[in-house]
């Protein structure tokens, strides 16, 4: 053996099967020569013995490994020497060689690679990069990376003084959680008297307190982030700066991989009684997690009895089955249908991701709680003045108490609406941006309900409306010379609204005052206007009108846009026209029921439709009479519609169109109404489209009838009072019949 014993290898040697020599965990230091020799126990064994023995050599090969290495990072300044050494030993020997940037490093006049060193006679800014290190051998090969940043001194001379330049900007970097991520950051300036300052966010990174003790900024401007936590991901900025004007930046963000790991899990998670209940699993990961396993343990159902156990929802899914109204959420969370005294019990948590997990998450104890439920609700609608106040109560109740908070439906910013001590919406004093729907929300620690109200904003007395609303969602879609603008209608003020569009151009030099707008008709119930006869290249501004018989409402907001214009490069010959076949199938199952508003309309939405849904028209006819469009503009997320208004004693039959675009589906199925011996009330609006064209043709033309004839009544009345009257002085003024003088006899014969 190379020693005089085998005291060298404690614990790893041992004889086998007789005389075998057995080594265990094989070291370099192992190799060499080794001797076996037969010794007699039974008797002397003499000097000649000892020579009998049988030698065999013993070749140790290790795969390559470092002695010596450069630091990960070397800082040199301009015109400087650099030394780079590596240092290697394995079995058979490595050979170490040098690349930058994937390409062999060739000695020349200032570069020279000898023994594993690499040596640089005066640095350039050229220099600065990456060197990698590569000790190879047939049992492996081994790398270790230096990056040589360079510190210029001056810059070129022929620079006018002036801020800093940045040539190397950094680039998205990806790292694994504990990993160090490099940020290179570069300038060039005269004066060359530069100041790097990096941010995380908004923020210096020294004046971070996760950050300060773990980042240097390099002598080239670069930062170095050693050790990153998931909280060092985000958004760097690097601003280089030699005092004058202001300076440039550039940002560039850090990814940080990490395993799940659970955030905050509370000590009590509250579900609602009777209602549907979530058990998150608050946690973070990148990437996101795959799965949570949620483990429950149930408290104990009475004194002296042992807790019983569920099965694993999120690791066996299938195991829900067991517990009905249980199931797993897309975030895998537990969601219980509804919660009750089963949902009891003591929750832990373990989420994973594709980098494993970074532990359980500590107990939860899930408690129920009774939600919040309206002791006070608002009533369906409500109808009031503009100028008025209005009132509307809401309350609720529940454990722990709920908080009310009322919103419009569709309001956009802060609302002008108030709410008093006892939870009520207080409108005063009301005006007509205040019409729509109203929610009252009550809200607890476990859950949340709404209830819902409708204001009805009506016009001064004896007005019984006003005008209407602005409309909202302007939206225009530019063309080929050309826009088509779209909005969504608001309230009506009571009174049937038309819509103009109103544009003009913005130019730099406008040929016309600003102020002088364009306006467009549009036809009535559409909600869209096609603007053609634009100028390419040339900005408009649009915005819609709504007016009623009792005036005009306020102008929509304005939109920008610019129409497209002819393209400016060769346009290759188009393509044979293709025919595209477009589906739209009338809507289904309409239905008809009687409400104390009037005749509730249901339906459901076409089966096929390969373009997107504009909306419904709704037609309806009296007495077999000819088809009338009652409804052009019923939006085509609405699936029901209340026709108010009928005429009792009728006879009255609906059906539905869809239409998206210049499209228009086939009719659904006729509904049929009779009015006979229902309880008809009058329309909200009394829109004048809601009575057939003759019917209020009708109704005028008698009305016009009857007051010509009143009219001529009364003047004949007078004419023969006036005559009567005057009969009556004449004969007042006659003398009586008894005073008249005789008439003269003829003398007698």
């Amino acid at each position: 053996m190379p020693t005089p014993s085998l005291r060298r290898f404690p614990g790893r040697v041992r004889l086998e099967e007789g005389a075998s020599l057995r080594l265990d965990l094989l070291r370099a230091e192992d190799q060499g020569w080794y001797e076996c020799r037969v010794l007699f126990l039974d008797r002397h064994s003499s000097d000649a013995d000892f020579q009998n023995g049988t030698w065999i050599h013993l070749t140790v090969n290790a795969p390559p490994t470092f002695l010596e290495t450069p630091p990960a990072f070397v800082e040199v300044r301009d015109q400087a020497a650099l030394s780079l050494t590596c240092r290697a030993v394995g079995n058979p020997q490595p050979v170490v060689t040098w690349k930058r940037s994937d390409l062999p490093v060739q000695s020349g006049a200032t570069l020279q690679v000898r023994n594993g060193t690499l040596s640089i006679a005066a640095v350039e800014r050229a220099s600065a990069g990456t060197y990698t290190c590569h000790a190879s051998s047939k049992e492996g090969t081994v790398t270790h990376t230096t990056r040589v940043l360079v510190q210029a001194l001056t810059a070129p001379p022929t620079r006018a003084p002036g801020p800093p330049i940045i040539v190397v900007p950094p680039q998205n970097v990806t790292v694994n959680i504990s990993q160090d991520a490099f940020l290179a950051c570069q300038a060039e300036a005269y004066p060359g008297n530069l100041t790097y300052t990096w941010f995380q966010g908004g923020s210096n990174v020294f004046h971070l307190s996760h950050l300060q003790a773990r980042v240097r900024v390099l002598v080239d401007g670069s930062l170095l982030l050693q050790r990153t936590t998931p909280d060092d991901a985000g958004k760097y900025t690097c601003t280089p700066s030699n005092g004058l004007w202001k300076p440039p930046s550039a940002s560039a963000f850090v990814t940080v991989l990490y395993p799940a790991q659970v955030t905050t899990m509370l000590p009590e998670t509250h579900l609602p009684k009777g209602m549907r209940g979530v058990i998150r699993c608050p946690c973070r990961a990148n990437p996101p997690p795959a799965l949570r396993h949620l483990d429950q343990g149930w408290a104990p159902a009475g004194a002296g009895q042992a807790p019983s156990q569920i099965p694993n929802p999120s690791s066996s899914p299938s195991a829900l089955s067991q517990l009905p109204g249980w199931s797993v959420g897309p975030d895998g969370s537990i969601v219980i249908a509804t919660g009750n005294d089963d949902a009891l019990g003591l929750y832990r948590c373990t989420p994973y991701n594709s980098y494993g997990t970074a532990g359980q998450s500590r107990p939860t104890r899930v408690l129920l709680k009774d939600p919040p439920a309206f002791t006070v609700r608002p009533k369906e609608e409500y109808f009031q003045e503009v100028g008025r106040e209005l009132v509307i109560p809401c309350a609720a109740h529940g454990d722990p108490p709920p908080t009310i908070t009322w919103v419009k439906v569709g309001s956009v910013g802060k609302s002008s609406a108030q709410v008093d001590g006892n939870s009520s919406l207080v409108l005063h004093p009301l005006v007509k941006e205040q019409h729509g729907v109203w929610e009252c929300t009550a809200t607890n620690q476990v859950a949340s309900v709404t209830t819902a109200t409708s204001v009805h904003v009506l016009g001064e007395l004896p007005i019984t409306g006003t005008s209407p609303h602005a409309v909202t969602n302007v939206s225009v879609l530019p063309l080929l010379l050309a826009a088509n603008i779209s909005w969504e209608p608001g309230f009506d003020g009571g009174y049937f609204q038309r819509f103009s569009v109103w544009y003009t151009p913005l130019a730099r030099n406008p040929p016309r005052a600003h102020h002088d707008w364009v306006s467009l008709s549009v036809p009535a119930g559409a909600q869209h206007l096609l603007v053609e006869n634009l100028q390419p290249d040339t900005s408009y501004q649009f915005s819609v009108l709504a007016q009623n018989k009792l005036g005009s409402g306020p102008f929509s907001q304005i939109v920008t846009s610019m129409p497209r214009g002819f393209p400016v490069t060769t346009v290759p010959p188009e393509p044979p026209a293709i025919t595209v076949h477009v589906f739209l199938s009338p809507p289904r199952a309409l239905t008809a029921n009687e409400t104390v508003r009037g005749v509730l309309l249901r339906w459901d939405p076409p089966a096929r439709a390969s373009v997107a849904l504009s909306g419904y028209a709704l037609e309806l006819r009296q007495d077999k009479g000819g088809w009338e469009v009652l409804e052009r503009s019923i939006p085509g997320t609405d699936t029901q519609v209340l026709v108010p208004g009928l005429i009792k004693d009728a006879f009255y039959e609906f059906r539905l169109v869809a239409f998206a675009g210049s499209y228009i589906s086939d009719p659904s199925n006729t509904v049929n109404v009779s009015t006979a011996g229902m309880e008809v009330y009058p329309s909200r609006t009394q829109l004048p489209e809601l009575l057939p064209q003759p019917l209020l043709a009708g109704v005028v033309g008698g009305i016009c009838f009857l007051s010509v004839a009143v009219i001529f009544s009364t003047m004949a009345a007078c004419i023969m009072n006036r005559r009567r009257a005057a009969r009556v002085r004449k004969r007042r003024r006659d003398p009586p019949l008894v005073f008249s003088p005789s008439k003269k006899l003829p003398p007698p014969q």
